[in-house]
Order: C-alpha cells, then sequence, then structure tokens
C-alpha cells in the first residue's frame, strides 16, 4: 500500500495498481491475490477459510450491536470504531472454547472481554465522566439501572471548549447473535447546564424482557450541547459525545 501525494488524486485501476480513497487519505496498491475458487475449495487454505468464517462473525455481530444501538451511538463515534469492534468481538470468538475452530461464535464466546469498549475515542467516557455512578442489570426483572449521586458538572465532567449544557444517557441491547436480532431502550437525563449548582440525584433505568436467555449489552455515555439563541445544539456535531460499554450480562 502506498499514499498518493500531489494534486491530483486518482481513482480506480492503471495496469497492475489500484487507486482509491480510504480514511487515510488517497492510496495505490497493487493488484493480485489468489484466485477466490481456489480459497473456497482448496485443502491448503483450510485455516484461511475457518479464520474468514469467523471474522465474518464477528463483523455481523459488530454491526447487531451497532444497529441496536443506533439512537445513542450516532453522535458518539469514531472513524474507526466498526474495525475496532470487529477485532475486539475476534477476540470473543476466539474465546469460545466448546465449538471448534472455524465454527466458534460469539455467544459461546467471552463477551466480558467488550467491557469497557470506547466507541469514541476523540470523547472516552474513562476520561470525561468523573462523578461516581453504580449501574446493575436484573436479569429477572430485565431493568438496567443507572444511579448517580448529586455532582458538580465543572468538576466531574470533562467537557470540549464551548459546551453550554451536557446530558447523561444510558441503553441496555439485548442481543440474539445466532439470529441477528435485537431490542434495545434507553433513558436519559434532561438537558442540563455545566455551570450549575450539584445536580439533583440521578437514576436511569431501561427496561427489557424479564428473565431474559440473551446478553445483554449497557451502554453509559455523556452528550455535550451548546446553546445558542435558546436553541441548543450538538457540539460540534457530537464529535466528542462519550458512549462506553458499561456492562456485560450472559445467562
Amino acid at each position: 500500500m502506498a499514499r498518493q501525494t500531489g494534486i491530483i488524486k486518482l481513482k480506480g485501476t492503471i495496469g497492475d495498481i489500484s487507486f482509491y480513497k480510504s480514511s487515510d487519505g488517497h492510496l495505490a496498491r497493487a493488484k493480485g491475490g489468489v484466485d477466490a475458487n481456489r480459497i473456497a475449495n482448496d485443502p491448503a487454505f483450510q485455516r484461511t477459510r475457518e479464520n474468514g468464517s469467523e471474522f465474518g462473525r464477528a463483523g455481523k455481530g459488530g454491526k447487531l450491536l451497532r444497529n441496536a444501538i443506533r439512537i445513542l451511538l450516532q453522535n458518539a463515534k469514531d472513524k474507526r470504531v466498526t474495525s475496532r469492534l470487529t477485532k475486539d468481538l475476534v477476540a470473543v470468538v476466539k474465546a469460545d472454547t466448546t465449538n471448534e475452530r472455524g465454527l466458534r461464535t460469539i455467544q459461546d464466546g467471552d463477551l466480558s472481554l467488550l467491557e469497557s469498549f470506547e466507541f469514541n475515542l476523540n470523547g472516552k467516557l474513562a476520561t470525561t465522566l468523573f462523578a461516581a455512578y453504580t449501574n446493575a442489570f436484573d436479569r429477572v426483572s430485565g431493568d438496567a439501572t443507572l444511579n448517580l449521586a448529586a455532582f458538580s458538572p465543572t468538576v466531574r465532567i470533562a467537557a470540549p471548549a464551548g459546551t453550554t449544557h451536557f446530558q447523561i444517557v444510558m441503553g441496555a441491547a439485548e442481543l440474539d447473535f445466532a439470529s441477528e436480532s435485537s431490542s434495545f431502550q434507553n433513558d436519559e437525563t434532561a438537558i442540563l447546564p455545566l455551570t450549575s449548582a450539584d445536580t439533583a440525584p440521578i437514576a436511569l433505568t431501561a427496561s427489557l424482557s424479564a428473565n431474559s436467555t440473551l446478553p445483554v449489552v449497557q451502554v453509559v455515555g455523556v452528550k455535550f450541547y451548546q446553546e445558542v439563541n435558546g436553541q441548543m445544539y450538538d457540539l460540534k456535531n457530537g464529535s466528542y459525545n462519550a458512549l462506553a460499554v458499561a456492562i456485560v450480562d450472559t445467562p
């Protein structure tokens, strides 16, 4: 892979060189590789097929989670969240000690490896919210909860420049990786002024199915706003909003 420089950037193929644009800029690479039919059938590529199968499950699982929490994720993610999440889910799949290589799954792996996953490296929850909180998921009732004692926003929240208001958000997703389906519920505070005195105690609840037999992922986040002429706007289009996995609960 090579990086294109100069005023004119190429797209397409010239000879054996492919020119394309990615999140890393304008790049070029040589065409080539092993024939797809050979990879699909040659015994020499058995490991490749196994790795590809498990990588595919990780990719689908990441898409399932991202789609489930989309309402919170759409303004709290970085450009590499898809690849980062897939990488962590590959590790989850590889932790499956039940199924044979190539047949390992997310649901039989170690989903706890997703705990503390940050969806936006430009605004990590771990370096944004310093107020102590407790969170839990009750599988019997299906309730995911988040509780914060009263706190001073200017002391306990590391807000980016330009912030006038903020909001604490929480959501819980019930994920069926086998059928590629999910359910999601969320709760949030009102939009609160950053420079106010201590907040009131905060208690958020998101209710899923009681006695679920599926994995549940709880996410917690902070959204930032800027007030202009009485209107609230997402600060810098949500570039610094934080969202992270707080709990992974498996049956």
